[in-house]
């Protein structure tokens, strides 16, 4: 019995259920949720031998968090989605009365021009409640890192608001 195999079976039994659920919650589809926790496994399966997955946890999470975000962006860009589906509002804090449009459109704008792990630092803190101090950890950027790239958007956000 091959004993990689052994231990990647054991790796999707205990943390699958946890990669769908995170997939899940941002991706608000359980069919494309699927997709992606096995697009997250299939992609440590062929990296195995080059991941140190001694505490797998933080590396599923954050790999189903990228993978999410770039299917979003993907969609986004393809015209596939008509909002964010409560993504924006619940990372820039933005109101109800943006029809579905106005919101994808806002969420272009407020990404754009900003390195894509911005996206990333956003989900994390502002969905996901993380700490600055967690966020920075799980991005590997310092605190004062994290905090300029928040501070950053929020900066750009107040400027899209003014002008809207």
């Amino acid at each position: 019995m091959n004993t990689g195999n052994f231990k990647f079976d054991s790796l999707y039994r205990t943390f699958s259920p946890m990669v769908f659920r995170r997939c899940l919650a941002l991706l608000k589809e359980e069919a494309e949720a699927f997709d992606v926790m096995q697009e997250v496994f299939v992609r440590v399966l062929t990296r195995e031998d080059s991941l140190d997955l001694n505490a797998p946890s933080s590396l599923l999470w954050t790999s189903a968090t990228r993978l999410c975000l770039n299917r979003i962006r993907d969609k986004t860009r393809r015209g596939l989605v008509d909002s964010t589906d409560a993504l924006l509002p619940q990372i820039a804090n933005l109101k109800d009365e943006f029809d579905g449009y106005e919101r994808s459109n806002m969420f272009f704008q407020l990404f754009s021009g900003e390195p894509v792990s911005s996206r990333t630092i956003a989900v994390l803190h502002y969905v996901d409640g993380m700490t600055l101090e967690e966020t920075a950890k799980e991005v590997g950027l310092s605190v004062s890192g994290v905090r300029k790239r928040l501070g950053s958007l929020q900066t750009k956000l107040k400027i899209l608001e003014a002008v809207k």
